[in-house]
């Protein structure tokens, strides 16, 4: 039986691969860029010049890299029979829908969606290994 953990944020994913006993470790790094608003207004003066944000295009852009990423993702973990999803805020809810869209036969192996914190390899390695033992 092949168990894949993956914890995972928008700039990295850590993979655990548990097959009878033996564990694998990948980490994978993702193109996704960080954005921060620059700008607002030009001046403190009322009708000052102002700067103009364009988040709908940076939230396709994100979108698309986020994709590429996910897809990266799918290809190392094809063999699978059970899959845990671990992250913090929505990166993992992002990856656990674009499964239910686009890949369906690994989308049927997610077992959990839990939501958990930045974390160290080792406690990334803990935490799915502990998951594992706990669900059997």
């Amino acid at each position: 039986m092949k168990n894949i953990g993956i914890w995972m944020d928008k700039r990295q994913a850590l993979i655990l691969y548990i097959t009878e006993g033996k564990e694998d470790f990948k980490i994978l790094t993702s193109d996704v860029e960080e954005y921060n608003v620059q700008g607002g207004s030009g001046t403190r003066l009322k009708g000052g010049p102002q700067d103009v944000i364009h988040d709908s295009k940076y939230l396709a852009h994100e979108k698309k890299q986020l994709k590429n990423y996910f897809k990266n993702i799918t290809e190392n973990i094809v063999d699978v029979d059970q899959l845990a999803l671990f992250g913090p805020a929505e990166t993992a809810g992002k990856f656990r829908k674009e499964l239910k869209e686009n890949y369906e036969r690994l989308s049927s192996k997610v077992v959990v969606l839990k939501t958990a914190d930045s974390m160290t390899e080792n406690q990334t390695k803990a935490l799915i290994r502990d998951f594992f033992k706990e669900y059997h």
